[in-house]
């Protein structure tokens, strides 16, 4: 009897960072073609296009028409887009004081020393 065992599937956050990655490491716009070639060819183009038109709808990425289809570049660095999504889950929750006071409680403290040095230097900013 062969061992005939499928891929291991992957989630869609784990696709979504490859294609991610796969758009910065590119030196200018790419296609979803360019794309799935820099990924090895292991996902199919329209996978390709599906993860492309979820990153469009989430903001973390951007497009622009070329020729009959289009080229697509991330919207931000890796940090900027985990911002992002923190953003997200804090705008959909309805108690944000909870959610943030939780947050802030739960952080290390060198992480929690990091915040307040943050907060304090764009709240400086907001007052120049």
């Amino acid at each position: 009897m062969t061992d005939q065992r499928r891929p291991r599937r992957r989630g869609q956050g784990e696709l979504e960072a490859l294609v991610l990655s796969a758009l910065r490491e590119a030196d200018r716009p790419a296609s979803a073609g360019r794309v799935q070639e820099r990924l090895g060819g292991d996902l199919a183009y329209t996978t390709v296009i599906t993860i492309l038109t979820r990153l469009l709808a989430k903001g973390a990425v951007t497009r622009e028409r070329a020729g009959r289809s289009f080229v697509w570049t991330p919207a931000a660095d890796q940090a900027g887009l985990a911002a992002h999504r923190m953003r997200r889950v804090l705008d959909g929750e309805s108690d944000r004081e909870a959610v943030l006071a939780s947050f802030v409680t739960s952080l290390a403290p060198d992480d929690e020393r990091l915040l307040r040095e943050l907060l304090g230097r764009a709240k400086g900013e907001g007052e120049a």
